[in-house]
């Protein structure tokens, strides 16, 4: 599934065919809750004012680096489309975004026609775990601060990562005891204040272990006090520019 440039699409929840256990599979609900347009709003007028946060932009110079002429993106969890922005002003053809809130969204979409660039961005609203079977794999795939909202980590990123035909990009917490820690206190809140919303800590040895699994390797990485960011390649890939 690519919609055509800058045209919406929303297939957010799905339930299991007939015969399976009758439970939604998607976390649309409780993503749309959490990430506001309140939360939305906030966050495109700090990208107005300063540009992407800091890790964000360690993970397109990284991404740049590896070569991104005439790539196609697909930008899972792409909030205001800060990766899309970026990718796309180095020389990138076309970029999907693929959110789960929808006014993260709409506000991706408001900041890509103000810089003109909704006419190479098409956007999704949904879960990617169920959109997948119909999302088309793309040159460079990316999941900034995406992986720690998820709690079934291995489907994410196993299905994910078989999207990329080159360059795979992601940014999560660094596994560390302070960040659990972090982690145990969001969710005991979270239960107090009956939000279903959880950020989660998984082991980096593990999504490295899967991303192996799925054929791509290590490229290049960085890391903060909190956060690792990393990009995979799968070996033998030619970049589409060449």
């Amino acid at each position: 599934m690519v919609p055509r440039p800058g045209a919406p699409t929303d297939l957010c929840c799905r339930h299991e065919p007939p015969g399976r256990a009758s439970v939604t599979r998607c976390e649309c609900e409780t993503l749309d809750r959490e990430f506001d347009e309140e939360a939305a709003q906030a966050e495109v007028e700090h990208y107005q004012r300063n540009g992407p946060d800091r890790t964000t932009r360690m993970l397109i110079d990284l991404i740049i680096a590896a070569g991104v002429r005439d790539a196609e993106l697909l930008d899972i969890g792409g909030g205001i489309g800060a990766v899309q922005h970026a990718l796309l002003a180095a020389g990138a053809s076309r970029a999907v975004g693929v959110d789960a809130s929808s006014a993260y969204l709409n506000a991706a979409r408001q900041e890509a026609e103000r810089r003109d660039l909704d006419g190479r961005i098409s956007q999704v609203h949904g879960d990617f775990l169920v959109l997948a079977p119909e999302t088309a794999a793309a040159e460079i795939v990316t999941l900034d601060r995406v992986v720690c909202c998820y709690g079934d980590m291995g489907a994410l990123v196993s299905r994910s990562a078989r999207k990329a035909r080159r360059l795979y990009g992601l940014v999560v917490p660094r596994d560390t005891w302070w960040m659990r820690l972090a982690a145990a206190a969001y969710a005991a809140v979270g239960r107090l204040t009956r939000n279903r919303y959880r950020f989660y800590v998984h082991r980096l040895r593990s999504i490295d272990a899967i991303l192996r699994r799925e054929g791509l390797r290590p490229l290049s990485a960085r890391r903060t006090m909190t956060w690792h960011v990393l990009v995979y390649e799968r070996p033998g890939a030619t970049p589409a520019g060449r």
